[in-house]
């Protein structure tokens, strides 16, 4: 049986995509996890990252629909969230760009803006 289609991505859905991946930590993140599902203390260690700092990435990973959260209890009943990767594909092409960008809408401010944030906290979590 053929695989149904998926939608066209939108010009302000693959900016999202596009954005969330652009930072390096999250990208090391998106590989962390393409090893499997891991709670977020467990992924702190493993990446070398603060929590606080790592729930930050971790939500802006959720918002792009890369990755996905849930918060389940332990053995002992500790509360432990859980993320794992969504799974995704997106195929640049000029064409593909073209057809996104058509349907580009107002959100394309705010994403301007949050690339400039992420640009600034980067600089932030490089400076000593």
């Amino acid at each position: 049986m053929a695989r149904k289609a998926d939608p066209p991505v939108t010009g302000d859905q693959l900016l999202k995509v596009l954005n969330a991946l652009g930072n390096p930590h999250r990208m090391r993140i998106v590989a962390a996890l393409a090893g499997g599902r891991n709670y977020v203390s467990a992924l702190a260690r493993e990446i070398g990252m603060g929590r606080p700092l790592l729930h930050m990435h971790l939500q802006r990973l959720e918002a792009a629909g890369l990755v996905t959260g849930s918060l389940e209890l332990s053995e002992d009943g500790k509360a432990m969230k859980f993320f794992e990767l969504t799974p995704f594909a997106y195929l640049l092409t000029p064409e593909t760009l073209t057809r996104a960008a058509a349907t580009l809408g107002e959100d394309t401010k705010t994403q301007d803006s949050q690339g400039t944030q992420d640009a600034q906290e980067t600089q932030k979590e490089r400076t000593p």
